[in-house]
């Protein structure tokens, strides 16, 4: 069974593994983010997260190791129903969300912060 995330007004397929990353620059440390996401049961879970280097609200997760320059751990956060993305316009990159079907860019001009969901299960509701 595959999943699919609803990225604003955008349906995206996430195919059986269910899961995407974001990509980010941080905008005050200007060092790279990433995070990797899986939807499982309706809702978010982070499964890894990797920062090059630690900063300003930027340090590394407990159990962080080094691979190639990044900091990489696997968070234990609780699962979530929902992200919400800022786009102000003025960070140094746009949110860079990947599936296993390709890459795209959100908020890299100044809009409405962008909500991430899961899409609503069948025959839920």
């Amino acid at each position: 069974m595959s999943a699919c995330l609803l990225a604003g007004a955008l349906t995206l397929a996430l195919g059986a593994d269910a899961a995407f990353s974001l990509e980010w620059t941080h905008s005050v440390e200007q060092t790279r983010w990433q995070e990797e996401w899986r939807v499982v049961a309706g809702a978010l879970v982070l499964t890894r997260a990797a920062v090059k280097g630690s900063g300003a609200g930027m340090e590394p997760g407990a159990g962080a190791r080094l691979e190639n320059g990044w900091w990489v751990w696997e968070p234990a956060a609780a699962p979530v129903d929902k992200l919400l993305l800022a786009a102000s316009g003025l960070t140094p990159s746009a949110w860079r969300l990947c599936t296993n079907a390709g890459c795209l860019q959100l908020g890299a001009s100044a809009s409405e912060p962008l909500l991430l969901r899961p899409c609503p299960e069948e025959g839920a509701g």
